[in-house]
């Protein structure tokens, strides 16, 4: 389970069993969407909510995900990317308006731009994103980007109206959390998905969270409201970037000591980067003991 932007490992279920069953669990997470877990009141009125959907952007009108594919995802290094955020569904709009999206994306794509293995991240509008949905809409943005990867933001954002009685469950799209649901809380959950866009495969993740407590008065409650709910994408976004960079961290490692494990490099011509095949399967172990490390140096 992830909390608060932190990985943990349960050694009887090695995570890297995640990336060779995420069709399976694209479908769970669709069936069991985004709920209240242990509670059973009217006041579940008072819990109001915006998300985006990876599993219906890209499995639309009920499709099912394909079977764990064994083609290889193949990276010719550098790499170009593109990074969005998963449009909202029509069940309602986003917090935050395309020109803000586009702000908080720059803040995440400027920490990575350097790298040598990254030709170049662009940020997609969301404009492009809703044309269409599925791989298919993917692949076109590609073309129009000259993108080898592009790296979906997702998004879960709770926040309450009124004081709840006890503590309750909520399922997000990165696990279970404890939510206290007092008044003027707000919960914002993050997942970003990078997706090579040749092979469909799904090549790393990481999650951003945040918690903001409400102090508001009734008078100041809408003002205060509003403002939580950016400051929480903003909080979380940096919580992701954070984790994602921990990520990629291993990447370079991992190229560096040009292990063949699961993903095919190749380089273009004049780049003198690292070589091998980097082991993606192996990613959320590497990112467990960086996460350690960095937790117990606090």
């Amino acid at each position: 389970m992830l909390l608060a932007g932190k990985f943990r490992h349960d050694e009887e279920d090695p995570m890297m069993k995640v990336f060779r069953i995420f069709p399976v669990i694209l479908v769970a997470t669709a069936v069991a969407g985004c709920g209240w877990w242990g509670l059973e009141s009217e006041e579940q009125g008072q819990r109001h909510g915006v998300s985006s959907s990876l599993v219906d952007f890209l499995y639309p009108g009920g499709e099912v995900p394909p079977e764990y594919s064994e083609v290889t995802p193949r990276l010719e290094l550098p790499i170009r990317v593109g990074i969005a955020f998963v449009p909202p569904g029509t069940w309602g709009q986003g917090v935050l308006d395309e020109a803000r999206e586009q702000q908080l994306l720059e803040t995440v794509s400027q920490r990575f731009e350097q790298r040598e293995y990254i030709a170049a991240i662009e940020t997609i509008p969301e404009q492009y994103m809703r044309s269409g949905s599925g791989f298919q809409t993917l692949e076109q943005v590609a073309r129009l980007y000259q993108l080898d990867v592009i790296a979906l933001v997702s998004y879960d954002q709770a926040s309450f109206t009124g004081d709840t009685k006890a503590s309750v469950w909520y399922w997000t799209i990165v696990g279970a959390y404890l939510v206290k649901g007092s008044r003027n809380d707000v919960n914002t959950f993050l997942d970003i998905a990078v997706f090579d866009i040749d092979s469909q495969q799904l090549l790393m993740r990481a999650p951003g969270t945040s918690a903001i407590s409400g102090k508001a008065t009734l008078v100041e409650a809408g003002t205060e409201l509003r403002k939580s709910k950016e400051k929480g994408f903003e909080m979380a976004v940096a919580d992701m970037t954070d984790n994602l960079e921990d990520v990629l961290d291993g990447f370079e490692a991992r190229v560096e000591a040009k292990e063949d494990v699961g993903v095919t490099i190749a380089h273009s011509p004049g780049y003198k980067g690292g070589s091998g095949g980097i082991g993606f399967g192996l990613l959320p172990v590497l990112v467990l003991m960086l996460g350690l490390r960095r937790w117990t140096t606090r």
